[in-house]
């Protein structure tokens, strides 16, 4: 695990604030009628304007690089939705958006899932349930606690409400790249895993199902979906660890 000093993590609480305040913008415009690729050139010219990089855009192996800067995945698509024009949002919809942006030579990563419209009130549950998987896994951010306390603290939460944990997919170190080792799973036994250090950064990132926790590959080789079609629902924050605990960078 890379630790980041002081000022990279100032830096990087400075980039996060800009992502998150863009993402709320985003989820602001996920309105019946408008298409994901509008959301994904708006995203992308926002980030710019801010004098960052969208970081997601042309990411991954040669010649299956990720073709857009915002990843949008309706309803049953866990994530890394594809957002073309023939995505266009409807009334009663979950949508993930899930943001990265280089920022001053460092990298930040958020998502959020947003209602469009009115939403059907397995939906509702299924967003806090979500939230409150990331404030606990959060929660578990110390100097001293293990990458499974965190695991551990998300899978309890959500399977104990009779929810899937996403298990192939999970959060990673970052900071210096898009995506750094170790992987932060959502699943997991406390006490278990590389021990937590002070300037640790990490993109913790809950992916919650209605149903199974089991997923599968999308015709288009990038988005996931939930294996019994039921809605996912996903939240991200990068966050350091510090002597004082957890700080959310994306905020």
């Amino acid at each position: 695990m890379k630790l980041k000093t002081p000022q990279e993590i100032k830096i990087l609480a400075e980039g996060g604030h800009i992502l998150a305040e863009i993402l709320q913008e985003l989820a602001a415009l996920c309105q019946p009628g408008r298409t994901a690729a509008e959301l994904d050139m708006e995203a992308e010219k926002r980030i710019r304007a801010a004098g960052g990089e969208p970081s997601f855009k042309n990411f991954g192996p040669l010649g299956k690089e990720f073709p857009a800067s915002l990843c949008v995945s309706p309803n049953e698509m866990v994530v890394h939705g594809i957002p073309h024009d023939q995505l266009v949002f409807k009334e009663g919809d979950l949508v993930g958006l899930d943001l990265g942006m280089k920022y001053k030579g460092l990298y930040t990563d958020h998502a959020i899932t947003v209602a469009v419209g009115k939403i059907s009130p397995e939906a509702e549950k299924l967003i806090a349930i979500t939230k409150e998987c990331l404030r606990l896994g959060i929660e578990e951010a110390r100097p001293g606690n293990r990458l499974g306390d965190i695991g551990f603290a998300v899978q309890k939460y959500a399977e104990e409400q009779g929810y899937g944990v996403v298990r192939t997919l999970t959060g990673h170190a970052v900071g210096y790249a898009v995506h750094e080792e170790p992987r932060v799973p959502n699943y997991g036994e406390a006490g278990k895993g590389e021990e937590l250090k002070i300037g640790a950064v990490l993109a913790i990132e809950p992916m919650i199902n209605l149903g199974t926790h089991e997923v599968k590959t999308a015709d288009d080789g990038w988005g996931i979906i939930t294996a019994d079609n039921k809605l996912s629902a996903h939240f991200e924050h990068t966050i350091a660890v510090t002597k004082d605990g957890p700080l959310i960078l994306t905020k």
